[in-house]
């Protein structure tokens, strides 16, 4: 069985997500998501969710080409969820190009980019209503 993992905050779901989702699923057998937490989020990457962790879980839980959900909590964990899970592709939007090419060498996984959605993004969502 190949697996394949992705990593993502997934707030505000919308179709961008699902065509990223789909994608990820169509590169093995068994998608991983690890969702950023809250406090991660916070912390970290400086941003606020719209929908608190749990809920946001239960949303791609609800995903067909979802496989399982776990917490992102830290950027380093990603070498170890490689080993833990059985991890063979790892794979995020192209707005992270090269970002991840470390985990080559560290874990022996391939690393794929798989290109946004262009039209649709969560920011992009937020500032259309903000401005009405």
């Amino acid at each position: 069985m190949k697996r394949v993992i992705t990593y993502g905050t997934f707030d505000m779901l919308h179709y961008g997500h699902i065509n990223l989702l789909r994608r990820a699923k169509e590169q093995g057998d068994y998608l991983i998501v690890a969702l950023s937490t809250d406090e991660f989020n916070w912390q970290e990457k400086h941003k606020r969710t719209y929908f608190e962790f749990e809920k946001r879980k239960q949303l791609l839980e609800a995903i067909r080409y979802v496989d399982l959900v776990i917490p992102e909590e830290s950027w380093e964990q990603k070498v170890s969820d490689m080993t833990v899970y059985q991890v063979d592709t790892f794979v995020m939007g192209d707005d992270w190009q090269g970002e991840f090419d470390y985990l080559v060498n560290q874990t022996d996984v391939e690393v794929i980019y798989l290109p946004r959605t262009p039209e649709v993004s969560t920011t992009q969502i937020k500032q259309d209503l903000q401005n009405g």
